[in-house]
């Protein structure tokens, strides 16, 4: 028996939400990066893992904010809860490997492609696992096109993710890469959805096994938007995004560069007249210009 496949039961609300958080963790895994490369006094590897947790915890917080749109009308639907964090980690991790290659050995070619690969194969197989902590009554099956599709869309998304994390320096256009992102990593997850049917095994029906989407979904969205917060915090308050990158670097600059040493002023007087001596021994007692001199 096939079952409805429902991916937009809230409308709206759920991929318009997924793709603000797909935004959000780009945008502060891009600023974060930018901060690592660009400020030889950072401590890189704290900037690139930061900005590897918070790619990581962007995508899979819009993963499963539009699973929470995601209803087989025949079926209740439960989460593995194991599953479900193995994905979280999946994430991060896969994220983190590409990030640390393209920051530690920079964008080439071979770089960028081989490590654009590897992080594109672990978002989607982030996806993917957590499609296998559904649990319904009945099997999922994928269309296999749709699924080379959608892995291929996240291969591109994560190559120009780590481009633009290297090669793009201004907050503006850092802002407009992290809304490209949002949409390229939305729209693999969407296409992933579109591979799924359901097959029912019989009668409407509740899995054996699993917790409910609001009964394990929300309590654990709250750990990743509570980092992404906190990681907005300190990308809003260093001092690079404040005052952009040319203007931190010509501050960091003057603060390591001496002041020049003052030069006394030039005599003003006449051409025949001596200028004053500013040597003060010599009006001291016993020295060359005093009274005993």
């Amino acid at each position: 028996m096939q079952g409805t496949v429902d991916g937009f039961s809230y409308g709206t609300v759920t991929p318009l939400t997924a793709y603000v958080m797909a935004c959000l963790g780009a945008a502060l895994g891009l600023r974060c990066i930018t901060r690592s490369l660009r400020n030889d006094q950072s401590w890189k590897p704290g900037w690139l893992a930061l900005g590897a947790a918070s790619i990581g915890c962007g995508i899979w917080t819009m993963h499963f904010i539009a699973m929470i749109g995601f209803q087989v009308e025949e079926s209740r639907i439960r989460y593995d809860v194991g599953l479900t964090i193995l994905s979280l980690a999946v994430a991060i991790a896969v994220v983190g490997l590409g990030v640390f290659a393209v920051g530690y050995r920079g964008a080439s070619t071979p770089t960028l492609l081989l490590a654009g690969a590897f992080t594109g194969f672990g978002v989607a197989a982030m996806h993917y696992i957590g499609m296998a902590a559904i649990r319904v009554n009945g099997d999922l099956r994928y269309e296999a096109r749709t699924v080379a599709l959608s892995v291929l869309i996240a291969v591109v998304a994560a190559t120009a993710a780590l481009w633009a994390a290297v090669a793009i320096r201004g907050f503006l256009t850092s802002l407009a890469a992290s809304l490209v992102m949002g949409v390229a990593v939305t729209g693999m997850h969407y296409t992933g959805m579109a591979a799924v049917s359901v097959h029912l095994h019989g009668a409407a029906g509740t899995p054996d096994s699993g917790d409910s989407a609001h009964s394990l979904l929300l309590p654990m969205l709250i750990g990743p938007v509570l980092f992404l917060a906190l990681a907005g915090v300190v990308v809003m308050f260093d001092p690079m995004l404040v005052l952009g990158d040319g203007d931190w670097n010509r501050t960091a600059s003057r603060r390591r560069t001496p002041p020049p040493a003052t030069e006394p002023p030039a005599w003003s007087g006449s051409a025949f007249e001596a200028p004053p001596r500013t040597d003060r021994r010599a009006y001291e007692p016993g020295g060359p210009g005093g009274r005993n001199g």
